[in-house]
């Protein structure tokens, strides 16, 4: 079911429901009763349900408020005991590196081995480059340097033959 009031921030949401309590307490006399959703509401009942959705309301946004500052406050002291912390674990990965156990007791997982040796890695660049000179690739800087020069004898504007064109020949409807 959608409605036709306009989308409203809370504060806004708020301000218009304190205006319907407004209404309802000065025009108490004139409107005794509403027929809502099948319901019939006394001006008492409509304000009291007014009253606890703008408590309701002031409730989240105080929530809101102590939740962003919470946020703030972790974020802060975790920036303070950074360091601290790196420290802390580098020190019990020095103390505990080979035993296994004790370092999964402080939540640690003990260093990888080296992938590759340097011997491994050496061997590695060097296929890498032969590769490249294989193939004849070339590098963003080394392709940058390269003109657009014609080889002697061509001229600069060399006209294209019309029987290659530059796409599919027209087709004539008969």
């Amino acid at each position: 079911m959608s409605s036709n009031l306009p989308k409203r921030n809370r504060t806004d949401q708020m301000l218009a429901d304190q205006r319907l309590i407004e209404g309802f307490t000065r025009h108490a006399a004139t409107v005794t009763s509403v027929l809502v959703d099948g319901v019939v509401m006394s001006s008492n009942d409509i304000i009291a349900m007014l009253q606890a959705r703008i408590a309701a309301s002031q409730t989240a946004t105080t929530a809101r408020a102590t939740w962003q500052a919470a946020v703030v406050a972790d974020a802060a002291e975790h920036a303070r005991t950074r360091t601290a912390t790196a420290g802390l674990r580098q020190a019990m990965m020095v103390a505990f590196g080979a035993q296994l156990d004790t370092l999964a007791d402080f939540g640690l997982a003990p260093r990888k081995a080296r992938v590759q040796t340097p011997d491994q890695k050496i061997a590695a660049t060097a296929k890498a480059k032969a590769t490249r000179e294989a193939r004849h690739t070339l590098g963003k800087v080394q392709r940058s340097k390269i003109t657009g020069a014609h080889p002697a004898g061509a001229s600069a504007a060399a006209p294209v033959d019309a029987a290659a064109g530059s796409g599919p020949a027209p087709v004539s409807k008969a």
